[in-house]
């Protein structure tokens, strides 16, 4: 359950000094005449005035975070050939206009400096090449064999791979092994521009330069084979090649080794006739090379045995080394971009580790809420099902209703509180409002039975909460907010619970009014299967986390025992509701007992309202870390409530964004399809889990046409907001209270029209004066 789905206004207890004014309330439109609004007017008007406007640091810290993780992801793409790549492989054209002395010339050819030959490895000299490495799993066991039987070879590294890998690389050179070039990310070269060779090349340099600290002159390209089969579209690649320094290496003995053909099949491919030296093309990457591994430690030998030496290509030829060192500059921009490739794998491998944690966690959460929502349904629904040994509760209950600048609501709030059919008497708390709240109220005094106002200095919700209680006259309390409506049996349904001793507290079924437009539609879905289905659960697990404040019932004794409302949280209903566990009282769910709440209309005040409850939420989450250690009661809720509050409320929430990246990511660099089926495979379950509790709130269908919407756009709001409030917590950072606008514009379902006289209850209802 997640804090947007208490229902009503969020707290405004901000923290200002609290006072204590003298409360008068008399009988039926009694008023407390100590408002102070002209002092508190002008603490408005006159707001410190700033310099110059700077970007707040929990603002600012999302956006680099976002896109640090994007700078991450894509570089992680770049590196494992997902983004950039290029695989498709041109066919075998005509070789007229390659020179025939290439075609017939050894498997080295050096095209620098307008050269045109080719070179041979002489006669017992083997040159074992491994291509498309290294692999953190078959390069150490190749290495491991040559340097069992003190063999050196040529390794033609790609960039991504070394970029990954530098560690395996840096120990190819340490054991004396040569290294060559063999592009970046292996495309076929034939089929690219110059400025794609280029930077094939140089980022494959950059990569060895950050590995190993070197520069090599050997380049062997993708999908090469003999000298013999170099045709019209690879002769040019292979000048060009040679023109930007490099000696091109194909091979003369292939093993074929990929193809995996058998140990004996690979030593007897690999095996040059009569003494010949040989360039032997291997591979150390690429897939299953255990026959490569086992080939090697018997085929290095036996060719020992019969004189052959197996050595670099430049120490075969007696040339000089490939590798020259690389300093200053180069080397620090192939060191930096090593770490960035690192760091980039490291924080991926995270990311797919909490990516399993919040499927985990989701799924959890859903099967629990599928369980449990459905065993607290049938509970409560049996005929026989009854509150508890003290019931039915008939004796009447106080409603607070704390106000500031309600003004376009509180005459509908009033009124459907008045309609109830349980006995109540109304206490309206005005919080030093400026748009005549308390003066509406006063007017509906004169008329309507057992209507009270309080007014204080503007001091916050607790604050008006707690004077409320203090004024009360009955043992139950009932508390909402100025912009919520009640229906006519709300009351008597909320308060049923109470004839269990044990309850402390009851949380009712908060419903938005305004589900019209298209973000009121999302909200709703969000409120009943936040109310229906989590609520239910924590029922049934007794570890409820939130009274919400739209609609809510306490015990006097209750709220007593726990020090009242407290302003050390801008999420007073949750400090209240896990005050409440730990003090051992019991915290249930009153599904029938509705109430209509105005949500937020706009981006701008849904995120103002869940920013605010998310940083409250955490902060009593905080607050009442304590009870993990605790006995009795509060330890049952510390290491029971609080751990699955948190996981589902709080860090759910946090890391469920890397769904929807990793689907973004998907769908651009693939795969694709595997992507959407997983996509889909989530809202199914979401589509199942709000279906369920549409069905057991009997709620209609038809709204939930706009959930696959709400995921995509709806949802990432609230993570986006979820983060801030983290940023804010973590940074030290403070909120201040923000007056959500309201039209007033919500009723109950099927009441009469605007001005029309409600009718009146007769019969059990008494009205308290």
């Amino acid at each position: 359950m997640t804090r947007s789905q208490r229902g009503g206004t969020p707290s405004r207890a901000a923290k200002r000094p609290t006072r204590s004014p003298r409360s008068s309330t008399s009988g039926t439109g009694g008023t407390d005449d100590t408002t102070g609004n002209g002092s508190a007017k002008r603490a408005r008007r006159s707001p410190k005035k700033r310099s110059g406007r700077r970007v707040p640091l929990r603002h600012l810290l999302p956006c680099v975070l976002l896109l640090a993780l994007m700078a991450m992801l894509m570089l992680r793409g770049y590196v494992h050939s997902e983004i950039l790549a290029d695989h498709r492989v041109r066919p075998p054209v005509s070789n007229d206009r390659v020179p025939k002395d290439i075609l017939k010339g050894g498997p080295v050819i050096d095209t620098r400096s307008e050269r045109r030959r080719s070179l041979e490895v002489p006669d017992y000299e083997l040159v074992l090449t491994f291509d498309d490495g290294p692999d953190p799993r078959w390069t150490p066991k190749v290495l491991d064999m040559l340097r069992k039987h003190d063999a050196k070879a040529v390794f033609f590294i790609t960039g991504t791979m070394a970029s990954r890998y530098p560690d395996l690389v840096r120990r190819m050179v340490d054991e004396g092994h040569e290294i060559g070039l063999h592009t970046f990310n292996h495309p076929d070269l034939s089929l690219q521009t110059k400025d794609r060779i280029d930077w094939e090349l140089s980022q494959n340099q950059l990569a060895l330069a950050g590995a190993a600290g070197i520069r090599t002159s050997l380049f062997r390209p993708p999908y090469s084979s003999f000298s013999e089969r170099m045709d019209n579209r690879t002769w040019p690649v292979t000048r060009y090649i040679g023109s930007r320094g490099y000696i091109t290496v194909v091979s003369d003995t292939d093993s074929q080794d990929w193809k995996r053909p058998g140990v004996a099949e690979i030593i007897r491919r690999s095996t040059p006739e009569r003494g010949d030296g040989a360039i032997v093309l291997m591979h150390d990457s690429g897939g299953d090379r255990s026959q490569t591994v086992a080939a090697l430690d018997r085929y290095i030998p036996q060719l020992q045995v019969k004189g052959y030496k197996f050595d670099t290509l430049t120490g075969a030829l007696k040339a000089p080394s490939a590798h020259t060192p690389v300093t200053g500059l180069g080397l620090v921009k192939g060191k930096v971009w090593v770490t960035l490739v690192q760091v980039s794998e490291r924080t991926t491998s995270v990311l797919v580790v909490a990516l399993a944690v919040v499927g985990v966690l989701v799924l959890a959460r859903f099967g629990l809420m599928l369980i449990l929502s459905v065993a607290h349904a049938r509970k409560v629904r049996r005929r026989t099902f009854r509150w508890g040994p003290n019931g039915p509760i008939t004796e009447p209950v106080s409603v607070l209703v704390p106000a500031y600048n309600e003004a376009k609501c509180i005459e509908k709030t009033v009124r459907s509180l008045v309609a109830s059919d349980h006995p109540i008497e109304v206490l309206v708390i005005d919080d030093g409002s400026s748009d005549g709240t308390a003066g509406i109220v006063e007017e509906l005094g004169k008329d309507l039975p057992g209507v009270r106002v309080v007014r204080q200095l503007n001091a916050g919700k607790p604050a008006a909460l707690n004077r409320g209680i203090a004024n009360a006259r009955h043992e139950i309390i009932v508390m909402m907010d100025g912009d919520t409506v009640f229906e006519p049996s709300t009351v008597r349904e909320l308060v049923q619970p109470f004839a269990d001793p044990r309850v402390g507290a009851v949380a009712g079924n908060a419903k938005v009014g305004n589900r019209d437009t298209l973000i009121g539609a999302w909200q709703h879905i969000e409120y009943v299967m936040g109310f229906n289905l989590d609520r239910r659960m924590y029922d049934i697990l007794r570890c409820m986390p939130t009274i919400p404040g739209a609609v809510g019932a306490f015990r006097r004794e209750a709220l007593e025992r726990v020090g009242g409302m407290s302003e050390d949280t801008l999420a007073e209903d949750t400090d209240i509701t896990m005050a409440m566990h730990r003090d051992g009282w019991h915290v249930v769910y009153a599904e029938n007992a509705r109430a209509w709440t105005e949500a937020p209309e706009s981006v701008q005040q849904l995120w103002s309202q869940r920013y605010r409850w998310s940083y409250g939420t955490m902060q009593a989450i905080w607050k009442h870390r304590g009870s993990l250690f605790d006995r009795g009661p509060s330890g049952r809720f510390g290491r029971v409530g609080l751990p699955l509050v948190s996981l589902f409320m709080v860090v759910a929430p946090l890391l469920a964004p890397l769904i929807d990246v990793f689907l973004l990511y998907g769908l651009i660099f693939g795969p694709t399809e595997k992507t959407i089926g997983a996509w889909l495979g989530v809202l199914a379950v979401q589509v199942v889990c709000a279906a369920l509790a549409f069905h057991l709130d009997k709620e209609r269908m038809t709204h939930l046409i706009s959930l696959p919407l709400q995921q995509l756009l709806y949802r990432q709001l609230m993570y986006v907001v979820l983060l801030q409030s983290w940023i804010t917590a973590l940074t030290g950072g403070r909120l201040r209270w923000q007056k959500l606008r309201r039209t007033g514009a919500v009723g109950l379902p099927g009441a009469p029209p605007e001005g029309a006289v409600p009718q009146q209850q007769t019969g059990e209802r008494r009205p308290v004066g």
